[in-house]
């Protein structure tokens, strides 16, 4: 296992910029490692990733110094562990509700005596041929990243003891299912929207975690990094869609 540089980043108050991939592909995984984000985070809620293509898009990350962070399906011991043991310096669950779900992603997430992961000398211990397990379990506590995500009425209204679970790192926003729990689907500025995206920014700036957020385009990463967010991403099909409309409309000017 490597140095978490995503979490040193963070730790130091900057700003890391990363990209969500839900595609089983090393290669397309190494380009983007190749463009200069901080962290990238592959999608096994959304996307058709299985813990050993997660491995192989794990390892084109660490070629190039990019952090590689994962979305498990859910928030469930066994599932987190297949895709932890493949490298992965971090996790970002879905569905974060209360504080309880939120200690029971520490436990699934660190060894003991912080958490309850098993453990083996799979490849996120290099198979057991570096450190000890003892030094390896040590040092993995120290540097794997605890990313949890608010996307419900009820996790917000939770949001004031989450931000209490001490090995949480990053609590971050689920902008599309917080707007269809608030029955305002899709609708980003809406009202509604807009008083639970205040709330969360108050609740996560004045604690001790970082603020995440996904965003759509640059100018709405600079409006978050502004608002205090630490950990922003955007979908790797927003970038796609931008390049493509912006070669086609270059191209085809007269």
């Amino acid at each position: 296992m490597q140095a978490n540089k995503l979490k040193q980043k963070l730790a130091a108050g900057e700003t890391a910029f990363g990209v969500f991939f839900r595609y089983p592909d090393p290669d397309n995984a190494e380009f983007l490692s190749l463009q200069g984000f901080d962290f990238l985070v592959f999608d096994a809620e959304h996307g058709t990733i299985e813990p050993s293509d997660c491995q192989q898009m794990v390892r084109s990350a660490e070629l190039h110094g990019v952090t590689p962070i994962v979305r498990p399906p859910m928030n469930h011991p066994r599932v987190i562990l297949r895709y932890m043991d493949t490298g992965a310096q971090g996790v970002l669950v879905p569905m974060v509700n209360s504080a309880d779900e939120a200690e029971d992603v520490v436990a699934a997430t660190k060894y003991l005596p912080t958490g309850q992961r098993g453990l083996a000398g799979s490849r996120a211990a290099d198979y057991g041929q570096k450190l000890s397990l003892e030094d390896y379990t040590r040092f993995a506590n120290k540097q794997t990243l605890v990313v949890v995500q608010i996307e419900t009425v009820e996790a917000v209204a939770a949001l004031p003891e989450i931000v209490q679970v001490e090995a949480v790192d990053v609590v971050f926003v689920g902008p599309t299912d917080l707007s269809a729990s608030l029955g305002v689907t899709g609708h980003s500025d809406h009202p509604k929207m807009r008083e639970a995206l205040d709330r969360i920014t108050q609740v996560v700036t004045d604690s001790d975690k970082v603020l995440g957020i996904m965003v759509a385009n640059g100018e709405a990463a600079q409006l978050w990094a502004s608002r205090g967010a630490g950990f922003i991403s955007i979908p790797y099909e927003s970038l796609a869609k931008q390049a493509c409309q912006n070669y086609l409309k270059t191209a085809r000017a007269k």
